[in-house]
């Protein structure tokens, strides 16, 4: 995982890059690269306030190594990530948390994290990068991705943050391509209960770590 920083309207934003190569298979959420399939790096960028780009893929694309890869986008602070790891599987998590949200909000209700006033600090996001160093099938890796969302959660309320995320919470999680591919990804599952540890004590640390936007 590399740290970098550039300049956009004004300001100096960070970005987090992994670089895999070859022989790895992803499942993500992103805007870029998301869905399963093979993909060589993942950026996590940090943009500014407000983002009002109409084209963020293009935009993720220019900050990526170029290839096929996952690119995601936060308004938190990116050098704020917090790493954990257990048993082989790691997690890195940067965690904003302006705005929680619940998931099953009633329709029609009004999200400041979907329309910010003017001069409001940055938004909220949790984003999570996973590698579990086994295959997995697809059904598998679906199952991971509702293991790591369930972590998440448990992190955030044990934090004392009554809420399942913010409304545009990203992740993307990383297996090899090659080997003898596992079955399942839950909780309970072998690699699937290592995943959950490692995504839990991220989330929660970066949680507990989170404080509101200072204005620097």
């Amino acid at each position: 995982m590399k740290l970098s920083t550039r300049t956009e309207e004004g300001v100096e934003l960070g970005a987090l890059l992994w670089e895999f190569g070859p022989g790895w298979r992803m499942i993500s959420s992103a805007m870029l690269g998301g869905g399963i399939g093979p993909r060589e790096w993942i950026l996590n960028a940090q943009v500014v306030a407000g983002y009002s780009r109409m084209d963020p893929v293009e935009h993720l694309a220019e900050l990526g190594p170029g290839g096929d890869g996952v690119g995601m986008m936060t308004a938190a602070s990116v050098d704020r990530n917090v790493h954990a790891e257990d048993g082989g599987v790691e997690a890195v998590a940067t965690v904003g948390l302006r705005v929680p949200t619940w998931a099953a909000a009633p329709e029609g209700a009004a999200d400041p994290e979907l329309a910010p006033m003017l001069g409001a600090p940055p938004v909220g996001t949790i984003n999570i990068v996973a590698v579990v160093p086994v295959a997995m099938t697809d059904a598998a890796l679906v199952n991971a991705v509702m293991t790591m969302t369930e972590a998440k959660t448990q992190a955030l309320l044990e934090a004392g943050f009554p809420c399942t995320g913010t409304a545009s919470d990203a992740l993307c999680l990383a297996v090899p391509d090659t080997g003898p591919q596992e079955l399942f990804g839950g909780p309970r599952s072998p690699w699937g209960a290592r995943l959950a540890r490692a995504v839990h004590t991220s989330v929660r640390r970066g949680a507990e770590a989170w404080r509101p936007w200072d204005g620097k």
